[in-house]
């Protein structure tokens, strides 16, 4: 009884341990079930914190794009409002459009009756009679008429594109004849603007401004295109464009891709036709200086070709244009430089032997 005592106290007190180390195991067990659920809360506090730091981010972007839809569906608004002034104003323009282009039908025909009536009987009346009677008709009206018919004429180029093709011959003839009536060397800033700008819309053509949806009604074939002078698959437009173009132009690069276009074309006979038609020497003439070094071969190169023509009739005419006193006393200035290169004294030769042998 005594041993079971003794053993009963021993359980006992192995038991109260047990029970006391269970007891601080459970205190230790909750005590971390609630140090990780305030982790847990924590972390999930922090998460919250962040996702509302977002959620606010997000509020703030959407107010920015609602207020940007705002703003593009107001300029939208203005966009609309302004294209369908737009469309009021084009359709209106068409008509405009079509309006002028009736009226440049009487327009060419009377500068057709101009130019090949009166224009070119004058430069032809001057060459014949001499300076001093020169000097004297250009003092008339018609010179005061000229200067002031060709800044309105260059400023129509720009309406070329909405008119038939087939009249702008007649626009560009009249601009040449009429240049022919003024001298070049001595003009105000208004003529000399209106000089180089006709020489850039002639050499680069006139492109329609803005687009239009539909011309007619009818067809887009008759949609207007870009109207082209100088690069004209006409020949006797692109000859007329390129002489307007070496009449005004004062740009070295203008002067030279003129000079390059005419002395294709007059590889061919219709070329040389419309180098007579027009009288063209005069023009030849004024690049036929020291000052312009660079032009002055394929300048002499132009009168070589029409002196090597086959066709007499048509060579008698030429050295007939070439038979006058500023012929002469062109290449005689040529020839008191003594730093000319032999090819271009060669070409000389060439001509002046050419015109020795006529009357």
């Amino acid at each position: 009884m005594s041993q079971l005592r003794e053993t009963l106290r021993k359980m006992t007190d192995e038991t109260n341990e047990l029970r006391s180390s269970l007891n601080s195991l459970r205190e230790n067990i909750e005590l971390l079930k609630t140090q990780q659920h305030e982790t847990k809360m924590s972390q999930l506090r922090e998460t919250l914190r962040k996702m509302t730091d977002e959620n606010k981010q997000h509020e703030t972007k959407m107010s920015q794009l609602r207020e940007t839809l705002r703003k593009m569906t107001d300029e939208n608004n203005e966009l609309r409002s302004s294209l369908n002034s737009l469309r009021e104003n084009n359709e209106l323009l068409k008509t405009q459009l079509l309006r002028i282009s009736k009226v440049y039908d009487p327009l060419t025909i009377l500068m057709d009756w101009i130019s090949d009536q009166h224009l070119s009987k004058i430069e032809i009346q001057e060459e014949r009679e001499g300076s001093e009677k020169a000097q004297c008709a250009k003092e008339n009206y018609t010179l005061e008429n000229c200067m002031k018919l060709l800044p309105m004429v260059t400023g129509q180029l720009q309406w070329m594109p909405f008119v038939d093709p087939k009249l702008h011959m007649s626009v560009i003839q009249f601009i040449y004849w009429s240049l022919r009536q003024i001298d070049t060397g001595s003009q105000d800033a208004s003529m000399t603007a209106t000089m180089e700008r006709l020489a850039e819309v002639i050499l680069k053509g006139a492109v329609q401004k803005g687009s239009m949806q539909k011309w007619t009604k009818k067809s887009t074939r008759s949609k207007p295109k870009a109207a082209h002078f100088f690069k004209s698959s006409s020949m006797p437009l692109r000859f007329l464009s390129t002489l307007v173009v070496l009449r005004t132009a004062k740009r070295m690069d203008y002067l030279t891709q003129a000079f390059h276009s005419l002395c294709v074309d007059l590889k061919t006979d219709e070329g040389k036709i419309l180098f007579l038609q027009y009288r063209c020497v005069p023009i030849i003439l004024s690049h036929l200086t020291i000052s312009k070094k660079c032009l002055l071969f394929i300048a002499l190169n132009t009168l070589v070709e029409m002196a090597m023509n086959n066709d007499k009739i048509y060579l008698k005419i030429f050295l007939e244009d070439c038979s006058n006193e500023r012929f002469f006393h062109t290449l005689a200035a040529l020839l008191q430089n003594r730093d000319l290169d032999i090819s271009i004294l060669e070409r000389i030769c060439f001509i002046l032997q050419k015109v020795s042998e006529i009357k």
